[in-house]
């Protein structure tokens, strides 16, 4: 990737998250040590600079790389951690891609209810994100290969094909997403084969090998220095396996050793399996068993214990042809039926995924009518009930920056006694739409009595300050005239910024001492 390319492709993460596609480069290389390092390094500089979206990028890398060295438990950690980050500003496609990222880390802990239950809640949220948002292929890829550490592959290939067709204009980004899907067409051809749906098996095969091949020819075009070890290995392993033999080991010959040298295991890995099955159909059967025993060596090394079936079985598929009856075809017999028995655990998943769905579906609902009952019928804001949620929220998440505004409408009761009730009806929910306007999204503003509202903003003091005193100037300066002659409004505001130690009452009483100094020293004013 060239460097002019980079920052129109990451514009929309942030000025700086040209930092974390140089760090996500290493994890895709198997580099994950040193894109570990990386991270570290970045995110004190990002952090510095307060760019969030380059932060939460590294956090994902972070992930990644951890994933990559199988140190799952720090990976979950670090997952929780950035999906805390994408809750709290409401990024909807990340938060999905980031939970089906944790959905693949809880299967390959084992705790698959978890996993298929975050993966649920990916694809449901999904469902209402535009596909215009730069994140949504990501996510769509992050839910495939969620669904394929589950074995879930028909879910698995659907996602894969959409986020496909999500990179129409971008071939780099294309590539990648279809290699992907032609990895996810492999691993499930390999289990189709051993369970005896050769037929099956053979049609995935191909239409792998026909992507591999056409990501190969589109590299080579591009020039000698282009890097595709993926699309290589990745054809080498659909053509042994559709038996265009001499062209698989003539591919196997020219790429094992330079893999190996550039420690790309995973690939390597890919090769050796093909190698040792065109051998094997070769007829070079020794060779072909030192072949599968180095791709389950690397499979070993790596960690990718649900693999090992598949090395297994070609090295008893190998036996059975060197040693005709006896032991070796009772041991592949046995390997079957293995097989064959955790195809039928598979079925099973997609039922507890479906069940997982209709449970987030449960909750979802569960959650609009909370949502319901925590807002102000007037404005549309949060009620009091959602204020004191929020109040207990800061005291178990002792956040590092909140500060809460208090806004108190002046002699709101002249108004109502001169204009009506129903215009300072309409003057609250002006109010509330100003306050609504001038929050982001991850700022909660609530009415939470008569005339008083409350914004939580998760700001340090001095940009607190500045959104409140805008949100003073605006309703101050609004053409009040428009709603009845001679119409007035302005308010009060009063800011407080959370410290350790601090309990919610202690925040609001910070907030309401401030309010207090902005009335007395004659309204239409902010104190902090």
């Amino acid at each position: 990737m060239g460097e002019a390319q980079v920052p129109a492709r990451v514009h929309p993460f942030g000025p700086f998250a040209y930092l974390g596609l140089r760090a996500h480069e290493l994890t895709v290389k198997g580099r994950n040590t040193e894109a570990l390092r990386l991270t570290d390094e970045y995110e004190r500089i990002v952090s510095l600079l307060g760019d969030d979206a380059a932060v939460s990028m590294l956090t994902q890398v972070r992930m990644y790389a951890l994933i990559g060295l199988r140190r799952f438990e720090e990976a979950l950690r670090t997952g929780e951690a950035l999906l805390r980050r994408h809750q709290a500003i409401a990024v909807r496609c990340s938060e999905a891609k980031t939970l089906a990222d944790i959905a693949e880390v809880l299967v390959r802990l084992g705790r698959l209810d978890e996993g298929l239950h975050r993966l649920a809640r990916a694809t449901a949220l999904l469902e209402t994100t535009p596909p215009t948002n730069p994140r949504y292929a990501s996510a769509l890829a992050s839910v495939s290969e969620a669904a394929r550490a589950a074995e879930l592959f028909e879910l698995a290939d659907e996602y894969a094909r959409a986020a496909v067709e999500s990179f129409d204009a971008d071939p780099g980004q294309r590539a990648a997403m279809e290699l992907q899907r032609a990895e996810l067409l492999l691993d499930w051809a390999l289990r189709l084969e051993q369970i005896g749906l050769v037929d099956e098996a053979g049609v995935r095969y191909a239409a792998a090998a026909a992507m591999a091949r056409h990501w190969v020819d589109w590299y080579r075009k591009r020039g000698p220095d282009e890097d595709a070890p993926l699309a290589a290995a990745l054809l080498a392993l659909g053509l042994a396996k559709i038996g265009r033999v001499t062209e698989a080991l003539a591919l196997c010959e020219s790429t094992v050793g330079p893999l190996r040298a550039a420690g790309r295991e995973h690939e390597a890995r890919l090769v050796h399996l093909a190698y040792g099955t065109a051998l094997r159909a070769h007829g070079d059967l020794r060779a072909a068993r030192r072949e599968f025993i180095a791709a389950e060596e690397l499979s070993a090394a790596e960690g990718n214990g649900s693999d090992q079936l598949i090395f297994q079985y070609e090295l008893a598929a190998l036996a059975a042809m060197e040693f005709p009856g006896g032991g070796a075809q009772a041991m592949l017999a046995a390997l079957r039926d293995h097989a064959l028995h955790l195809w039928r655990l598979r079925m099973e998943r997609r039922t507890l995924l479906n069940q997982a769905r209709q449970r987030v579906r449960l909750e979802d609902e569960h959650a609009r009518a909370d949502t319901a009952a925590g807002q102000d019928a007037l404005t549309g804001l949060g009620n009091r009930r959602s204020y004191d949620r929020q109040l207990a929220a800061i005291e178990a998440e002792r956040p590092d920056r909140v500060v809460l505004l208090l806004v108190d409408l002046d002699r709101f009761k002249l108004i109502n006694d001169r204009y009506s009730h129903g215009m300072g009806d309409r003057v609250l929910r002006e109010v509330g739409a100003v306050l609504r306007a001038h929050c982001r999204p991850h700022d909660v503003p609530i009415r939470f009595g008569g005339d008083e509202f409350a914004v939580f903003l998760r700001a340090d003091l001095e940009s607190a300050a500045r959104v409140g005193d805008r949100i003073r100037q605006v309703i101050a300066g609004r053409d009040w005239d428009e709603f009845a002659p001679g119409l007035r409004v302005t308010v009060s505001v009063g800011a407080a910024a959370y410290a350790p130690g601090m309990s919610g009452h202690d925040l609001f009483d910070a907030a309401d001492r401030q309010l207090y100094a902005a009335k007395s020293a004659g309204r239409n004013r902010l104190a902090l």
